[in-house]
């Protein structure tokens, strides 16, 4: 396939029993000749993991590493970012992106308890996860060496694929065999997908490719209230009920894919330079998004929340592109952070045929004032000082205006 390959004792793979991981940690015991020591990581994608460990094993694997990682992952990934209120290009929630580095971190600390070499992936050369991967390695071990399969070897089709697992004795379901029609990853955030049916952006979707979320259509004809509780920015409860990280999401992906919340049909911009199209369902985050905005919009000073909206944007850039273990990032968070000391209370979103809308909000530390806004006669707010704001907030339009 390609020449002399470097030399490679122990590598981590990045493992998920599918057929490209399969066929990929055979390939790294044929083409490097190395031990392989698999890691799956439990995200909350929804499958089940035994079969990754079974087929690792009869593929001569000794060391698994299979971990559940979703209170982790909500907890330190998922919650700092919503924090921000990030979406790339202003509508995609980053449910992959937000992914990759909890993954490299996991890869990067098991070759060191292992005595790796090497880290492998099995992220394509097209994809923008080849690079969230391999920077967010490089940032926690400037000396990781990264095997990347789909950038070495000639295998770059399908029928390819299973013609070498076939030839190699690797185990294919039947199931498998046939065109995928799509390509999907998933995890507590949400689903993607990506690739063949969906690959014509003048197109719709087919229905067949949403797997979280009803038809908006055939949603409830009823609607259904729910309200979140917030500390520190972050949610903590749902209709009363405190619940951790994680139980919350999954709590709120229910609600959600009940009444269709949390479809996104995107064309984005790939950090590797191409546009893709890709079907998204974000459920249980949609509704956080607009709950966390929903008490942000009580508890914020406006210069913080125009500061925060203003730089919105470049963090969820950073997080797309693979940045997250980076000075910038953190630096970013820190003053996320600091904005959400009083972003506490609660907030009631009303979910309705694919709808999640902020209906009430409360918090102890509303900086509301109805005093101050009321129609009626107060006494705190003389409305002559605004003439004087208006004038002088108008000196320098006036002044242009008699140069014209």
């Amino acid at each position: 396939m390609t020449g002399p390959k470097e030399k490679i004792d122990k590598v981590v793979l990045a493992y998920s029993g599918g057929l490209d991981t399969s066929v990929i940690l055979k390939w790294l015991q044929v083409e490097y000749g190395c031990e392989v020591v698999t890691f799956t990581a439990d995200l909350g994608q929804g499958e089940e993991l035994d079969p990754a460990r079974r087929k690792a094993e009869r593929a001569g694997v000794t060391e698994i590493h299979i971990e559940d990682l979703r209170e982790t992952f909500v907890r330190d990934f998922v919650f700092p970012m919503f924090r921000a209120n990030a979406q790339y290009e202003g509508l995609y929630l980053l449910g992959t992106s937000i992914a990759r580095p909890l993954i490299a971190k996991r890869l990067v600390e098991i070759a060191a308890e292992t005595g790796a070499d090497a880290i492998a992936h099995g992220a394509t050369g097209k994809g923008n996860d080849q690079v969230r991967f391999e920077l967010n390695a490089y940032a926690l071990n400037p000396d990781i060496r990264v095997i990347a399969p789909w950038r070495e070897w000639d295998l770059n089709s399908r029928a390819k694929l299973i013609d070498w697992a076939e030839r190699h004795q690797i185990e294919i379901p039947r199931d498998k065999r046939g065109e995928a029609p799509f390509s999907v990853d998933a995890n507590l955030l949400h689903a993607s997908s990506e690739g063949k049916v969906l690959e014509d952006p003048a197109e719709e979707a087919p229905s067949y490719v949403y797997q979280r979320t009803v038809d908006p259509e055939a949603a409830p004809d009823k609607p259904e209230y729910v309200e979140i509780g917030f500390e520190r920015g972050d949610a903590v409860s749902v209709n009363g009920e405190a619940l951790s990280p994680a139980a919350l999401l999954a709590k709120l992906n229910e609600l959600g894919g009940k009444h269709g919340v949390g479809r996104l049909d995107l064309v984005e911009n790939r950090f590797v330079g191409m546009k893709s199209r890709g079907i998204y369902e974000t459920p249980g985050g949609t509704i956080l998004l607009a709950a966390h905005r929903g008490i942000e919009q009580i508890t914020l000073d406006r210069g913080a929340a125009h500061l925060k909206d203003e730089l919105m944007p470049r963090y969820a850039e950073l997080i797309y592109n693979g940045f997250w273990f980076t000075p910038e990032r953190e630096m970013l968070q820190a003053l996320i952070d600091k904005s959400q000391e009083h972003v506490d209370g609660t907030v009631r979103v009303k979910l309705y045929k694919g709808s999640a809308n902020v209906v009430g909000r409360s918090s102890p530390h509303s900086l509301y004032s109805e005093e101050h806004v009321t129609f009626e006669e107060d006494a705190v707010y003389d409305q002559k000082d605004a003439e004087g704001f208006i004038k002088l907030n108008a000196l320098r339009l006036r002044l242009l205006g008699k140069r014209k």
